[in-house]
């Protein structure tokens, strides 16, 4: 067996075995097989697919590349939340604090912003001293001190997730179905949970725009995540305009923090509060999903939430003095406002536009060695349906890396869609996906 006799294999759509697919991981990382056939097997399985058995397998040889967690010790249910992407979506920040002030443990493994989609990990280290790189032993035991952690991914965790998923960012095969499975799954099922909640963007600024392959995504990712005994529940939610109004990194953990405090956006704060039911419901202490969103909502409203997610920062060298006195941030160096040139109402948002802009302000990156500026990004004043007048802010761009010119402000412009109608707003919670099939969500 050689690498190139299963490059044939998969090249012309037939099925590869669970030891040629460990032959191909252990290869990889023993360096006996190049990048440039790595490349090649990822472009073949990208246009030839892989079927359940295949994805089955190559998760769990991901998984085992490396370190599995094991909090099989602690007294309560443990559960994570994976998003598929998008843009101003900040709410792990909220939802990993939260879940933990309701007796729910969340391990979480995050990851940093490529292209026009935020991360969790560039958010959290906009806050002065927050250390997202700790040891699994560090990650372990704050987890079982607070409830919850947040990190990146380690060298311990799926180092061949991380090897192969490089290759795909830079040889356009990343939205290949079974190559996400099996990213998403073997990091989750690294960090030795009992249940999944699944965030499946839909829309402009989503991986899939069209409902129907966001579903086709959520429903494989719960089969294959059967197979291994993790119970799965899939959202699918609106990703046609950017969640909150916040788009950037420490612009983001402030909007985070105002909805820990009872505040902040109205859709942030429903998406954040669904996920959170439904993961409650995957662990079985809940049935009653609105029951669950009201309950949750009360420990934003009473400030559990908030003061969990003081004690994460802290535990994890953030500034905390900064999340309560966010004034005292630093601020960009340059700021420009745009305006509305006619009257109506917000029809449309290009969000996925939105989220390239906030990246050439220096919010985000286009390879993962990049830094990125903390303060750059983008503030919304208008929303779709909301009405506006000519000369009226819609928006604002800053950053604190580099001077915005007349070409930033016209990308801005384009992005906004000015009716004379009010437009339907599209619903926030489109359905919910479990083991038994889609459910229509009736809050």
């Amino acid at each position: 067996m050689t690498p190139l006799d299963l490059l044939h294999k998969k090249r012309d759509g037939l099925a590869l075995s669970e030891a040629e697919i460990e032959f191909i991981i252990t290869s990889y990382l023993d360096e006996r097989m190049p990048d440039y056939q790595m490349s090649a097997l990822l472009m073949a399985i990208y246009f030839q697919g892989m079927n359940d058995s295949e994805t089955v397998a190559l998760t769990r040889l991901m998984r085992d590349s490396g370190v599995v967690m094991d909090f099989s010790h602690l007294p309560g249910p443990k559960v994570d939340k994976h998003s598929t992407g998008g843009v101003g979506d900040k709410v792990s920040l909220i939802l990993a604090p939260l879940m933990a002030a309701a007796g729910v443990y969340v391990p979480m493994i995050s990851g940093r912003g490529l292209g026009h989609t935020g991360g969790t990990l560039d958010k959290l280290e906009s806050i002065p001293g927050f250390r997202t790189q700790l040891s699994l032993q560090k990650f372990r035991a704050l987890t079982e001190q607070i409830g919850t952690c947040l990190i990146g991914q380690t060298e311990e965790i799926c180092p061949a997730d991380r090897r192969i998923y490089a290759l795909r960012d830079v040889t356009a095969t990343v939205p290949a179905m079974p190559l996400i499975c099996a990213s998403i799954l073997s990091k989750k099922l690294a960090e030795g949970l009992d249940a999944l909640v699944l965030d499946v963007k839909v829309g402009e600024g989503a991986i899939f725009k069209d409902a129907a392959s966001a579903e086709r995504l959520a429903q494989r990712l719960i089969n294959i995540a059967s197979h291994f005994g993790l119970r799965t529940i899939a959202m699918l939610t609106d990703m046609s305009q950017p969640l909150g109004n916040a788009i950037g990194n420490w612009i983001e953990v402030v909007e985070a923090v105002e909805v820990l405090r009872g505040r902040g956006p109205e859709d942030t704060k429903q998406v954040t509060l669904a996920l959170g039911a439904a993961m409650l419901q995957a662990v079985g202490k809940s049935s009653d999903f609105k029951a669950s969103m009201y309950k949750l909502n009360t420990l934003l409203q009473n400030g559990a939430a908030w003061e969990k997610f003081l004690q994460v920062a802290s535990a994890q060298g953030g500034e905390v003095a900064m999340l309560h006195e966010p004034t005292r941030y630093a601020k960009p160096t340059s700021v420009v406002s745009i305006k509305a040139t006619q009257s109506g109402y917000v029809a449309a948002m290009n969000a996925r536009e939105l989220g390239r802009l906030s990246m050439a302000l220096g919010a985000g990156r286009t390879n993962l060695k990049q830094s990125v500026d903390a303060l750059a990004g983008i503030m919304l004043q208008k929303k779709v349906g909301e009405a506006v007048v000519t000369g009226e802010i819609v928006a604002t761009l800053q950053s604190s890396t580099m001077k915005i010119d007349e070409a930033h402000l016209q990308s801005a412009l384009s992005c906004f869609s000015i009716s004379t109608q009010s437009p339907k707003i599209p619903p926030l919670l489109l359905a919910k996906l479990d083991e038994h099939g889609r459910h229509e969500l009736a809050l």
